[in-house]
């Protein structure tokens, strides 16, 4: 089992690890990480694994195991790898990771102006995109849009994450906004990110990583509102 260091010290830009195993494709498994697994949208992060007495080891991106209890780094070249049990030190690329944070969380803050179901999403390093299932697209705009959200970053609300258990979440339905895929379940209980005082501006279920405060995000801009579907709606903006 790799420990999620990630999930409660999001700017660990160095984590130091032991190796587990190596796996048949050559993907390195670790006791404990920083990085980020591909889900949810958020791609997986890159980085190096650095050894004593080795050359640095690039990974290109680090993905979950097939039980979800492992994150598997994939190194990008199949060379000099780890034993296990070899100590290593994970080291982010950060400006990658900070940026898919900032993008992240500008899209909590885009469902909070969006009072419509979530059917689909994807974070970038340059910006992001979420799909909503909208009844009246004329209710919105791509510059009203753009206004609110760089009104909400401005306002420097903290983001914060806290452990609701699973029988909380089911008395609150409406914390899931995404129609296509719901929290995990199983554990007892599901991690949810409050954006502003007790979730005031946005509060829902999510296992990525995000910024501290909405200022942080800097500015953005909607850049496209694209119809894909009867009703399907894609909403696409920019880190600026």
């Amino acid at each position: 089992m790799t420990e999620h260091v990630f999930r409660e010290q999001p700017y660990e830009r160095e984590c130091a690890a032991t190796v587990l195993h190596i796996n048949e494709r050559g993907g390195i498994v670790v006791d404990r990480t920083n990085f980020y697994a591909t889900g949810g949208g958020q791609p997986g992060d890159c980085g190096l694994l650095i050894r004593t007495g080795h050359a640095d080891t690039r990974i290109a991106t680090a993905v979950y195991g097939d039980d979800k209890t492992e994150i598997i780094h994939v190194p990008a070249e199949h060379g000099d790898l780890p034993l296990p049990g070899d100590e290593v030190r994970l080291v982010l690329d950060w400006d990658t990771r900070h940026r898919h944070m900032r993008v992240h969380t500008s899209l909590h803050l885009l469902c909070s102006l969006v009072p419509f179901p979530v059917t689909g999403g994807q974070i970038a390093a340059d910006g992001g995109r979420l799909d909503f299932d909208i009844s009246d697209p004329g209710s919105i705009n791509k510059e009203s849009l753009t206004s609110e959200l760089n009104r909400l970053i401005r306002e420097d609300h903290a983001v914060s994450d806290r452990w609701i258990t699973e029988d909380e979440l089911e008395a609150n339905p409406s914390l899931v906004r995404t129609m296509s895929v719901k929290p995990p379940t199983g554990s007892g209980r599901v991690r949810v990110v409050a954006i502003g005082d007790n979730g005031s501006v946005d509060l829902q279920p999510c296992g990525g990583t995000h910024v501290r405060s909405t200022a942080e995000i800097g500015t953005v801009a909607v850049t496209k509102i694209e119809n894909k579907g009867k009703q399907n709606r894609r909403i696409r903006l920019n880190l600026v």
